[in-house]
């Protein structure tokens, strides 16, 4: 009860300040929002309601309560490759249960490089020097059990932005910037409930207050984001198992959409308060099949929809992951949709992810066949 009445106390004060920060402008440090493991970025980024692995920290940290053992979690990407350039982006995790505290203390890094610059003045095209540019996010968290059914996680996050190395002409700052956020998260997970196969996850995350490289009227609220997922296990015997999830998300500040005028010959910029059109979609499926506590094998497929005003994300992904003993593999890879499809900067990006976990209770690891 008291851990109930403790949580609940930290849901409010976080509830209450993301009411504050629901009417501002756009969000700032977006690399805080991408999908950072292989296995879920194969699912359509698809992961609150599943959430069974130490990438959970991202998706949703309550699935944290209902794991056991450690696992440790790297995934690597060449992020946006239609561009050509040297972004990259990596991700680490860690969980660890403790019997002691009745729960698992969780961490992670996310590290996002945008590759080297040139600085430039006023005057003219001359380079005047070279900078490296990259996002850092550290994660620390715990997870629990309320009750069987129920399980909270929370993160502590230090963001630190390093887009300039020094003063731009006259402006005040140098570019670089530091500050804090929180998750706080729920999953539902019912025993008596389709046999034990269903799962309900629910993940506010980037609460925090606004990021300021220059001053602090210029500063950006950071993108405080709420996820709504479920996973369903339809099929599972002794050697396959098949999981269908579904996501839905909305950033909770507000975002610019891009329409044409009366002439459409221009492109207007407004800030647009449609609901429906500001939410994101997502569903994946992942069938495993393989001789429990031996090999395993995975495919996944997923597909992602954002509206056409609101940035136009509309990609299909397709995974696959093997695992072996404690270690696991994951990769995925994204095609998108539609006219400007080869183009398309996110087109053909592949993430890779290596997972080892020991010491874990097989009955706790939803997503695997049983024996797993």
């Amino acid at each position: 009860m008291k851990r109930i009445f403790i949580f609940m106390s930290v849901l409010a004060l976080m509830l209450g300040y993301v009411n504050k920060i629901n009417a501002q402008g756009e969000a700032a440090v977006p690399f805080l929002l991408l999908a950072p493991d292989s296995r879920y970025a194969g699912l359509g980024e698809s992961g609150t309601g599943l959430a069974d692995n130490s990438s959970a920290i991202f998706w949703n940290p309550a699935g944290i309560a209902f794991q056991s053992g450690s696992e440790v979690g790297i995934t690597h990407a060449n992020w946006l490759p239609q561009f050509g350039l040297d972004l990259t982006y990596d991700y680490v995790t860690y969980r660890q249960y403790i019997e002691a505290i009745d729960g698992s203390i969780t961490a992670s890094l996310t590290y996002m490089n945008y590759g080297e610059f040139q600085r430039t003045g006023s005057s003219g095209p001359e380079v005047i020097g070279t900078f490296n540019s990259f996002d850092i996010g550290a994660t620390i968290g715990y997870a629990t059990k309320l009750s069987e059914d129920w399980g909270v996680g929370m993160n502590f996050r230090f963001i630190y932005s390093n887009l300039s190395d020094v003063p731009t002409e006259n402006e005040v700052g140098s570019g670089v910037a530091s500050t804090v956020s929180f998750d706080i998260a729920g999953m539902w997970r019912p025993q008596d409930f389709l046999g034990g196969d269903f799962s309900l996850g629910l993940n506010i995350s980037n609460i925090g207050p606004a990021i300021s490289y220059i001053d602090q009227a210029q500063a950006d609220p950071l993108p405080t984001n709420t996820r709504l997922g479920f996973a369903y296990r339809v099929m599972q015997d002794e050697y396959n198992s098949l999981t269908l999830l579904g996501d839905v998300s909305k950033l909770l500040v507000n975002r610019k959409s891009s329409v044409l005028d009366g002439d459409t010959t221009t492109s207007v910029v407004k800030v647009s308060n449609d609901f429906m059109k500001s939410l994101e979609f997502s569903a994946g499926a992942e069938y495993w099949y393989g001789i429990p506590e031996d090999f395993m094998f995975a495919v996944r497929a997923g597909y992602f929809y954002e509206d056409p005003d609101f940035g136009n994300r509309n990609f299909m992904t397709f995974g696959a992951g093997i695992r072996y003993d404690i270690y696991g593999f994951d990769f995925s890879y994204i095609s998108t949709v539609g006219s400007d499809s080869e183009n398309h900067p996110l087109d053909g990006t592949l993430r890779f992810s290596l997972i080892i976990g020991w010491d874990s209770v097989p009955e706790k690891t939803f997503g695997l066949p049983r024996g797993i």
